[in-house]
């Protein structure tokens, strides 16, 4: 890994009911990644098992922390010296599962966050089958000289869950996602990923299914809310380079943080 200048890669793939396959993708994704200089990669929402109709399916194929996906991200990890943040379905003891997102380096998980905000909204229900990560404290982690915060597809609509990670330190912000296709939903998630970087003042890394699930779009954006590299619709990889210095000099600029008069406080 390097010292300053980390790059992050996002990769954008189309996870399936194989559990297996979606491993064996994704170790050739994190390789083309590493090929070309990533000390982070990012994989999307739903990584290690996915279908379009949430069903009692996903609980058959749910993992626990210490089973073969994340031991298949601690392998990958150790290979390539670098770090896998990706979503996951996620064993509960409610009968339904967590939405869950790990960052997990070759020491094992550096940090583990459950999705809170569940997709009850354009005409899904995914709180049928996914139970819902309890608020406390934020979910980052520490690496190569920023501070990454986890969050998940559908709290990108929540803007409080972004400032909560800044509040807890973060430069970065990671967000896996399966963000569906529908009418304007490409503007949505364009506008808000934009949004969550220039209001924080801070690095936004989405990564997202393809099309013609997803809209894709999966893209690494600046404090300044440029898009920096990008994925169009299908599956790809993007890799750009972080530098710690312009978020030190954008909120010199634009010290919107501090100047805010109100404090974010759970429900």
């Amino acid at each position: 890994m390097t010292a300053a200048a980390p790059l992050v890669a996002v990769c954008q793939f189309a996870p399936d009911a194989a559990p297996e396959r979606n491993r064996e993708r994704i170790g050739e994704l994190v390789a083309a990644a590493a090929e070309r200089g990533a000390d982070v990669v990012v994989l999307p929402e739903y990584s290690n098992y996915f279908t379009p109709e949430m069903d009692d399916a996903l609980a058959r194929n749910a993992e626990g922390l210490d089973g073969a996906f994340v031991a298949a991200l601690r392998a990958l990890a150790a290979e390539h010296s670098l770090i896998v943040v990706a979503g996951m379905v996620e064993t509960a003891e409610t009968g339904r599962v967590h939405n869950t997102v790990v960052a997990v380096s070759d020491a094992g998980v550096q940090a583990i966050y459950r999705k809170q905000h569940l997709y009850d909204a354009f005409g899904q229900r995914e709180s049928d089958w996914i139970e819902p990560g309890a608020l406390g404290e934020a979910a980052v982690f520490d690496a190569l000289g920023l501070r990454f915060g986890l969050m998940t597809c559908y709290d990108l609509r929540f803007p409080e869950v972004a400032r909560t990670l800044v509040d807890a330190g973060a430069d970065a912000l990671i967000v896996p996602a399966e963000w569906v296709r529908g009418p304007l939903k490409e503007h949505h998630w364009n506008t808000l990923l934009t949004a969550r970087a220039i209001e924080n003042t801070t690095y936004v890394i989405a990564s997202d299914h393809p099309a013609p699930v997803g809209v894709g779009f999966s893209q690494i954006i600046d404090p300044q809310g440029v898009v920096v590299a990008g994925v169009s619709a299908g599956e790809g990889v993007a890799v750009a380079s972080l530098d710690p210095d312009l978020v030190a000099r954008t909120r010199e600029t634009n010290p919107s943080l501090r100047l805010r008069r109100y404090r974010v406080v759970p429900r």
